[in-house]
């Protein structure tokens, strides 16, 4: 696949609805920390590019989990796959439930009839076309969603008294710029805290989350992976920065004429509700189809890659026979149509949670934390084995639950805070069952002898 396509791909697949929506949702509702996302974006480039890709096309693997597989065996394949479809799945209900949000926000639609129209469109043409009907169907959705939020952008300018001085002015005196304290409060949103905890997700989501490394191994070359990790990461800045500024917006809009509010205007709601209200007829249906167009090409990739991983990392390794391609064709088809039920499900239940991003930091912190802690003591270390990283999960999941539910700390700290203590259990106890040391080829220090030995 061409690596701009690829590109484009990987940002309409990880900018999802929930990012449409959710991302000036939060700046209304707390302040402009999110605008740091897109510059971190960009300096964390180099390093999951450095860190992951060289291993991934020296290996000449179909998933990031083939990885795990040669460095810590079959049951650290299997493990960490399981949370991938376990993650994603949590993902993809998010993924669904925010354009159905806006569906029925914008015509009155129950909310369940609205998950399952969204969920069977994108599963319907998934199941059709396989990863190239993705990507050339992502790349059409980028299109929407950039054009999507240009658009509000420009009208919220025009809404706004005075304009871009009078949304900065009004947000100004309300606090929403009061993000560049450096001190860190575990109880909410800061540039800082943003900052840091988006760098280390930025490792997780594309270093070593298939869904993006998927995009990246159909290019032709590490030079087509590394360009389109790159023009990702500036896209991102772009976006984000857009996104960011509808969420000021929306705020300085309904301060300057609050009776076009309404008293049940959540932050999810506040964008389509905009958008229905205060655009014109044609305009407002075509914003609400680059919310659809965020969602599909969020799902469609979600789907295609956690039956590319349910195959390829468990399917395949576990046959006595080997069967031919277009078996395993059929199969993806089969398992993609009951993965988009099943996140149908899924978006029922998170549906029951509400704010967006909180159910995004919630539900996903639980698997990623562990994904990427793996990954990481793997690369960086020899000594870590499978038996620490179980004890490492162990301890961290149930401690991250107990975070989010017993405590008020910002949901921003989940994915850190669940990855940190599977990190800090998983080595130690590693040293303690570690019999012989990992092969250096597989680690940062020795990567270079793969050359020789693939």
């Amino acid at each position: 696949m061409p690596w701009i396509i690829v590109a484009m791909s990987m940002f309409a697949s990880l900018t999802s609805a929930a990012s449409f929506m959710g991302v000036p949702g939060l700046v209304y509702r707390e302040n402009i920390s999110y605008f740091v996302l897109g510059i971190v974006s960009v300096f964390a480039a180099p390093f999951f590019v450095y860190l992951f890709f060289p291993f991934y096309r020296r290996l000449h693997v179909t998933t990031t989990y083939e990885y795990i597989g040669v460095r810590y065996g079959r049951t650290g394949r299997y493990a960490v796959s399981g949370l991938f479809v376990l993650l994603r799945l949590s993902w993809l209900g998010i993924v669904i439930y925010s354009p159905a949000l806006a569906l029925s926000v914008v015509t009155g639609i129950n909310l369940y009839i609205a998950i399952i129209v969204m969920g069977i469109l994108a599963t319907t043409y998934t199941v059709l076309g396989g990863l190239s009907a993705v990507l050339w169907t992502d790349a059409i959705q980028f299109i929407l969603l950039v054009g999507g939020a240009i658009w509000v952008s420009v009208s919220l300018i025009y809404a706004v008294p005075d304009g871009v001085s009078g949304i900065i002015k009004i947000v100004g005196e309300t606090g929403h710029l009061n993000v560049f304290s450096w001190k860190i409060n575990l109880f909410e949103m800061s540039a800082t805290a943003i900052a840091i905890t988006t760098f280390i997700g930025f490792f997780q989501e594309y270093g070593v989350d298939q869904v993006t490394v998927q995009r990246l191994l159909s290019t032709k070359n590490f030079s087509g992976m590394v360009k389109a990790a790159v023009f990702n990461s500036f896209v991102d800045l772009i976006v984000i920065s857009m996104l960011v500024f509808m969420g000021i917006g929306l705020f300085a809009y309904y301060f300057s004429f609050p009776e076009q509010a309404s008293s049940d205007m959540s932050g999810d709601r506040v964008l389509p509700f905009y958008i229905i209200n205060e655009l014109p007829n044609g305009i407002s249906g075509l914003l609400v189809t680059a919310i659809f167009a965020a969602a599909m090409s969020s799902m469609d990739s979600g789907i295609n890659s956690v039956s590319t991983v349910i195959i390829n990392d468990f399917i395949k390794p576990l046959r006595h026979v080997a069967k031919p391609d277009y078996q395993d064709v059929q199969l993806a088809r089969l398992l993609t149509f009951i993965l988009g039920a099943i996140a149908l499900l899924v978006a029922c239940y998170i549906s029951t949670i509400g704010e967006i991003f909180k159910a995004a930091g919630t539900l996903m912190s639980l698997f990623s934390g562990p994904i990427l802690g793996l990954f990481l003591l793997g690369i960086f270390t020899q000594r870590t084995n499978f038996k620490g990283w179980v004890v490492g999960v162990i301890v961290a999941i149930p401690t991250t639950i107990c975070l989010q539910y017993g405590t008020e700390v910002h949901f921003i700290y989940y994915q850190i805070f669940c990855l940190s203590v599977n990190m800090l259990v998983a080595y130690p106890v590693s040293l303690i069952f570690c019999k012989e040391k990992a092969h250096k080829k597989y680690t940062l220090r020795g990567r270079s002898e793969l050359d020789s030995t693939n």
